[in-house]
């Protein structure tokens, strides 16, 4: 069971097209105003058809993790959330 708040980090993984970092960045700050965007890291895949994005963000309830989570799924250009 999580303790709140904590740090928690989420991996995004998506199509490699323009502007999927900065949408993933808008849909965080909705849930996370006080995500640092500059914190994000970045990995290409070996091909470089699909990008993997790691944010960390201060998570202050479940609640706010679950809406989060949904609103990254729902996003067209997002293969899969951890």
């Amino acid at each position: 069971m999580l303790a709140f708040p904590t740090a928690f980090p989420i991996k995004i993984m998506g199509r490699r097209e323009g502007g999927f970092a900065k949408d993933v960045i808008e849909i965080v700050l909705r849930h996370a105003p006080d995500f640092m965007p500059g914190t994000i890291e970045t990995r290409p895949s070996r091909e470089g058809k699909y990008i993997s994005l790691t944010v960390t963000v201060n998570a202050t309830s479940r609640e706010q993790l679950d809406a989060l989570y949904q609103d990254l799924c729902d996003y067209p250009a997002v293969v899969m959330v951890l």
